[in-house]
């Protein structure tokens, strides 16, 4: 992964704060906040190496507790840990399926929220837990990770757009044919 995809995901990570944070309509009707930042660490963990999975993280998780209520870096630890998990056994993970993308961005849209929570109840502040603690979690870990697959056909798209391509043959292919002998 270069600079360029780095960028590109610190990019994508300012934006989907930004839009958590404006964006209210979902919030009002299913009484749901989604966070999309669990599935943008999987496509991190996946396809970057330690230093974006850790820029992005990092980055992500502080632009996030900083528009919430959360703790300033609350968020940053959950977030690091699921993509360094991943990142360790991403040989192991089947990249371009489709059914693999959706639930590991489940496993990690549940997982967040629930690290961030056991952190904050460590703490001397008391977070809002209820039944309707658990409607919250199970419909925004699924919408987290129907996103997933999105973050990485998206990825894809700007990486076919804005990076080489792989180089063609050069030489004979295997159409052409080699005539030897005199005419």
């Amino acid at each position: 992964m270069n600079k360029f995809n780095t960028l590109a995901l610190l990019l994508a990570a300012y934006v989907v704060v930004f839009f958590q944070a404006t964006f209210n309509e979902l919030r009002q009707v299913a009484g749901v906040q989604v966070d999309l930042l669990p599935g943008l660490i999987v496509y991190a963990a996946i396809s970057g190496g330690i230093i974006t999975l850790t820029l992005v993280s990092v980055c992500a998780g502080l632009w996030f507790d900083s528009l919430s209520a959360n703790p300033m870096g609350i968020t940053m630890l959950p977030l690091f840990v699921i993509g360094l998990f991943i990142q360790r056994h991403r040989e192991l993970i089947l990249r371009d399926q489709p059914y693999a993308q959706i639930l590991m961005g489940i496993a990690a849209s549940a997982l967040a929220p629930l690290g961030s929570v056991l952190l904050l109840v460590n703490t001397d502040l008391k977070p809002l837990l209820g039944w309707f603690s658990l409607w919250q979690w199970v419909v925004m870990s699924a919408i987290g990770g129907m996103m997933t697959p999105v973050w990485f056909w998206l990825f894809d798209v700007i990486g076919r757009m804005f990076n080489y391509g792989p180089a063609g043959e050069i030489g004979f292919g295997h159409e052409m044919e080699i005539k030897r002998g005199r005419r």
